[in-house]
């Protein structure tokens, strides 16, 4: 149940950052348009508070998600290979 939940949390946040990617190539080319960028800061937050989810039930999603003050437990997530991915 639990990798279940892992992957469901990992597919929103993938398809939340591929809708940011989207918005922001459309934004390349049309920076003045209020409702892509009201979308963007909407989704931005959402994307957020997913990976903060994250964090919090299966740790950091990468090293900028550590906390600094015990950025090296990280090792105590399982690895790739022990079924993290």
């Amino acid at each position: 149940m639990k990798e279940r939940e892992r992957q469901q949390l990992l597919h929103d946040i993938d398809i939340v950052s591929f809708w940011l990617d989207e918005l922001r190539l459309f934004l390349d080319t049309h920076p003045c348009n209020e409702q892509a960028l009201a979308s963007y800061n909407e989704q931005a937050v959402k994307r957020q508070a997913l990976v903060n989810q994250y964090i919090r039930q299966f740790g950091p999603l990468n090293y900028y998600d550590v906390n600094p003050s015990n950025q090296w437990q990280w090792t105590v997530y399982p690895w790739p290979w022990e079924g993290a991915c």
